[in-house]
């Protein structure tokens, strides 16, 4: 039996990682990184491994591209390969936000008898609110968490005035009909090269898709979200 850890890091800040997320990569024989073909992550989850463990175990980066079976069918072969049997998986955010960390882990399941375990992380959400000293919700009205794709494809979710949106998409904030909305956005935070922008859409909107492309260019990825507010 493979004891398998999806463990939260954060938005690349060494120090958004919680004490039970370095016991648990402490107690892991072999630490599996994501590595994106042209982005910098891999190096940067490589990196908080050696910042915060006095003796890292063993890393193992593997490509994080294609299906889920696709990336199970990698992690099987390198389980197999290393014979660990207390991995850990280094997931950027919280892997209880997007599917894409637990979709794969359980498509090895299927392939070998595993028992999975999630340690919660510091979201980009938490950390775009702290940033901006703003809370998530206001009162009585809560904030909606959508993707860029969503946005850009259906719209300003109907009643709700306040959305969180992941998975940015510039084309949806250009979509937006700027009339009424505030945004407040952050890129890469918690590290260096963290930006924030606040203020009326219409003002600073063109900024922040110049700033997302320009930074797209300089490090070949962008990772960032925003709150916007509509008011009447």
């Amino acid at each position: 039996m493979i004891d398998l850890t999806l463990i939260g890091i954060g938005t690349g800040s060494p120090g958004h990682l919680t004490r039970e997320a370095i016991a648990a990569m402490e107690n892991s024989d072999l630490i599996l990184i994501p590595v994106t073909p042209g982005e910098d992550t891999g190096t940067i989850r490589e990196g908080l491994c050696h910042r915060v463990l006095v003796s890292p175990p063993r890393i193992a980066p593997f490509p994080a591209i294609g299906a889920a079976d696709a990336i199970a069918a990698q992690l099987e072969t390198i389980l197999r390969a290393t014979a660990a049997t207390r991995p850990c998986v280094l997931v950027w955010g919280d892997p209880t936000l997007q599917e894409d960390a637990l979709t794969a882990a359980q498509a090895l399941s299927l392939r070998t008898p595993l028992h999975l375990r999630l340690v919660p992380g510091i979201t980009a959400i938490q950390a775009l609110c702290a940033a901006h000293l703003i809370p998530v919700s206001v009162s009585d009205t809560p904030g909606q968490i959508v993707t860029g794709r969503q946005l850009r494809e259906h719209g300003w979710p109907e009643s709700v005035s306040r959305i969180i949106v992941i998975q940015n998409d510039e084309n949806a904030l250009q979509e937006i009909d700027p009339e009424g909305v505030k945004i407040w956005w952050g890129a890469y935070l918690g590290m260096p090269e963290q930006m924030l922008r606040q203020g009326p859409l219409g003002a600073v909107g063109a900024e922040i898709i110049r700033l997302r492309r320009q930074a797209h260019e300089r490090h070949g990825w962008i990772a960032d979200c925003c709150l916007l507010e509509r008011r009447a």
